[in-house]
């Protein structure tokens, strides 16, 4: 077997009963005996200050691990959720897909909070739309709060308003209903409070190129309008289909059947979203979703900006939700951390019944291109009501599940909705329940990577990867650990969606929080060394004290840890061992 190059398999040692058992079922498809060695391993040198290749080592081994009562007692951050989680249902009861709540008045509580915290939710998303600064403050800090005193960890995402060019106020802090043939009136009128049937334009232009007859469609269905007059540049409108007009609402105009287009011409970030981002910077958030992204060079800007002004990574995501963004999907994709199917939007952009097969297409394009994707919006949109899902919204989770997204979010459910908690269960309990589903098909043999790598350290990562999910399948270990700095190889390791779960150890808070959004990965924080035979035994030992591995436990060790003594040595490794 090939691992990169002309690396080639040709040596390992094994000696625990429980991994020969499963090894002697077959590796690589090349039957094993506890009397056959096998090791791979190449150096080339490195010389970094020249910029060019001289060395890359990968070593594989397979060996026992003993206790050692010489190590020192050390700290692991490992959140209180899924070290519950793990204790109750093992290795693979973890669940895989992760969880996105939206905060809103129903859920800013510390108390609140805290409950979502332990329903599994991994991200808090901060919808900049709505609230004060004040507010948004207070529930950052809230969050931080709960990580820092109660042992969660729980990422922060603030998500841009974008240049709302089509977004309309009735006026009032609830929802107001639109009566069939009732009259109203959309104006660019600035005033404060409600006025009735009246509704609020946010932008000077928002009727340039509508004329009578057109139509007014609300949060992509939510309520419709005719347009009866255009009165400068206000429009008087009936109401058609009947329904409710939530605050801040999204309007899109019809012509015969067919979204009418204009180009405003308008930046992605407008200067609010520019001091939301100085503001989220100041508060150390961890993800910024970018709405209305039409090309990738609002992404790119905004990285570079991030790069030069934040001491911590702060992921970018982009939001994709129209017509210019799924034209550009790719170099969207490529240009980002993540990506989120804002399919709310997005269906008022492209026909309803394509909204299933972009949501797969965008999915795999990230998949591809190794990035978290979220798939987001009316997942369990009768919740916001009613304490049980539609048997189709749960079918709907399901189906963004089996399609391996790396995380689902809440919007309304949980931010003004009665019973968010009950949502975020049935997120964390339909998504167990496929995700052992999909094992049971066992569909990762059916999953094909592109490669990704250009210079040779990054092919090696890559193919390394690779070949520990496909060796953890194989031999059937428990768990998989990885050892890293930037997550990159815990990245690649969860592309690749194997049947274990991946712990990873990170000494960068921020690498931590940004595998949060990553499928099948657990972050944990703790001290890393040079030396990664001594990084495994502390780790190890950490996890054996709070009872979360066992004896005759198989775990795979991958590390992309740079020792930062010998900066011209990179190290890469895969480890086999067994817990005595």
């Amino acid at each position: 077997m090939a691992v990169v190059g002309d690396v080639a398999l040709m040596g390992t040692k094994i000696s625990p009963t429980k991994l020969i058992g499963k090894l002697e079922k077959r590796v690589f498809g090349v039957p094993v005996s506890s009397s056959k060695r096998f090791s791979f391993s190449q150096t080339r040198n490195l010389d970094v200050s020249k910029s060019r290749l001289t060395a890359v080592r990968a070593v594989m081994q397979v060996e026992k691990i003993q206790s050692s009562s010489e190590l020192k007692e050390g700290s692991l951050g490992f959140d209180v959720v899924s070290e519950r989680e793990l204790k109750e249902n093992g290795f693979l009861g973890l669940r895989k897909t992760k969880l996105v709540c939206t905060i809103g008045p129903a859920c800013s509580s510390f108390d609140e909070l805290e409950k979502l915290a332990i329903a599994g939710m991994n991200v808090a998303r901060l919808n900049m739309c709505h609230n004060s600064r004040e507010w948004h403050q207070d529930v950052i800090r809230k969050i931080k709060k709960l990580n820092q005193e109660k042992g969660y960890s729980v990422s922060v995402m603030i998500d841009t308003e974008g240049n709302q060019i089509q977004v309309v106020d009735h006026g009032s802090s609830s929802s107001a209903k639109a009566e069939e043939d009732s009259v109203w009136y959309f104006t660019t009128e600035k005033f404060e409070g409600s006025r009735p049937f009246t509704i609020q334009a946010n932008y000077e232009g928002f009727s340039e190129g509508v004329n009578p007859g057109d139509e007014i469609v609300i949060d992509g269905g939510m309520a419709t309008f005719e347009v009866t007059e255009k009165v400068g540049n206000d429009l008087r409108c009936k109401c058609t289909d009947p329904g409710l007009l939530l605050p801040r609402a999204k309007l899109s105009f019809w012509r015969d059947g067919k979204i009418l287009r204009r180009d405003y011409d308008l930046p992605t970030l407008s200067t609010k979203d520019w001091s939301d981002i100085v503001f989220g910077i100041s508060e150390g958030i961890d993800f910024i979703a970018v709405s209305f992204v039409k090309d990738a060079d609002a992404i790119r800007h905004l990285r570079d900006y991030l790069a030069t002004k934040s001491s911590k990574a702060i992921k970018v995501l982009a939001k994709i939700e129209s017509l210019e963004s799924l034209r550009k999907l790719e170099e969207i994709v490529e240009a980002s951390d993540g990506i989120m199917i804002a399919r709310g939007d997005l269906g008022v952009e492209i026909p309803l019944e394509q909204i299933p097969s972009v949501q797969e297409d965008i999915t795999y394009v990230c998949r591809q291109l190794n990035k978290p994707v979220i798939v987001a919006s009316q997942l369990l949109e009768s919740m916001v009501e009613y304490p049980t899902p539609t048997r189709a919204e749960v079918a709907d989770v399901s189906e963004a599940v089996r399609q391996y997204a790396d995380a689902l979010m809440l919007s309304g459910e949980s931010a003004i909705g009665s019973y968010g908690i009950k949502a975020l269960s049935v997120l964390r309990t339909t998504s167990t329940r496929m995700e052992q589903s999909c094992r049971e098909e066992n569909r990762q043999t059916l999953l094909h990577q592109r490669k990704l790598g250009v210079s040779l350290p990054d092919q090696i990562a890559e193919q390394i990867c690779n070949c520990a999910v496909e060796m953890a399948e194989n031999l059937g270990v428990d768990a998989i650990f990885v050892y890293t700095r930037h997550g990159k190889m815990a990245s690649l390791l969860s592309r690749n969606r194997p049947n274990p779960p991946i712990f990873a150890f990170t000494n960068d808070n921020s690498t931590r929080m940004a595998l949060n959004l990553q499928w099948g990965v657990t972050p944990l924080l703790t001290d890393l060394s040079d030396d990664m035979e001594a990084n495994v035994k502390k780790t190890v030992e950490l996890i054996k004290a709070k009872g979360t591995i066992q004896k005759d436990d198989a775990i795979l060790v991958v590390s992309d840890i740079i020792p930062i003594s010998t900066a011209q040595t990179i190290f890469q490794s895969i480890q086999v061992m067994t817990i005595a």
